[in-house]
């Protein structure tokens, strides 16, 4: 019986060690994507590489790259997003039985063809995201998942009053003087709504642009004026679109978007 190999060391101690470089200053290289074993990136910093194994680290490798992003994800129904938490029913209560978090459709598999950013994609993108833009787990559209605190601190502190804009799909008929109700005249919980944007888009589809949407907000808004809610998806926060990015993928946003 072969015996396990015994002489493998982590990629990061190799590397720094032929580099003369810190173990974090390799780490940070390695989940750059700038370090390649057998010709094959690693972006590992724990693999363990054996002696006779090619280490290599690119030429121009330079950390400067190594920013914090933010991803744009095109979230279909069937899938929880919520605020501060990857997993995300906080701010709708318990998890849905069934829903998964959208989270899991973040991977490089999924990133949009032909994304702008033209960002190389690494596996270092998809750790300590969070996502301060909730949508109901019936719901589709624009959901943002961040690393970078400053965008965290602005989707956090600014959510309520950044607008939304929501392409809302109806079934039924719209009460006598319906429309000018939906802009101003309903209420929420109790609490008279402030004037909305609302328009039809065609003879089913009704857009929305509205601050400080609340959970059931909409569907409540349609029935009072007689109407069903079929479908909701979000297209728009603040100045940044959800654009031409397909169901179940996602972006990166980029440097001079601002929401």
């Amino acid at each position: 019986m072969t015996e396990a190999r015994n002489d493998t060391v982590r990629l990061a101690k190799r590397l720094a060690a032929e580099h003369g470089l810190s173990r974090s200053t390799a780490e940070q290289y390695i989940e750059g994507g700038w370090v390649t074993v057998d010709g094959k990136t690693i972006e590992v910093p724990g693999a363990r590489v054996a002696p006779h194994q090619s280490v290599v680290l690119a030429p121009g490798a330079s950390l400067f790259d190594l920013v914090p992003v933010t991803l744009l994800l095109h979230k279909p129904p069937g899938f929880e997003a919520g605020l501060g938490m990857a997993a995300g029913a906080a701010a709708h209560g318990s998890r849905s039985q069934g829903a998964r978090a959208a989270l899991t459709l973040l991977s490089a598999a999924s990133h949009m063809a032909g994304d702008a950013a033209e960002t190389r994609v690494l596996l270092r993108h998809f750790k300590q995201l969070e996502c301060f833009t909730p949508l109901p787990t019936e719901a589709s559209g624009l959901v943002v998942f961040t690393q970078d605190p400053r965008i965290a601190r602005k989707l956090a502190e600014d959510i309520e009053t950044l607008e939304q804009e929501c392409i809302v799909e109806v079934a039924g008929q719209i009460s006598d003087h319906g429309l000018q109700r939906l802009c101003h005249g309903l209420s929420f919980n109790g609490r008279p709504l402030p004037p909305i944007k609302v328009s039809w888009q065609n003879e089913t589809r009704l857009r929305f642009a509205l601050k400080g949407i609340r959970p059931g907000q909409v569907p409540a808004m349609c029935e009072a004026v007689g109407l069903r809610v079929v479908a909701l998806k979000r297209i728009r926060i603040g100045r940044v679109p959800l654009a031409k990015v397909p169901e179940g993928q996602w972006r990166y946003l980029q440097a001079w978007e601002k929401f």
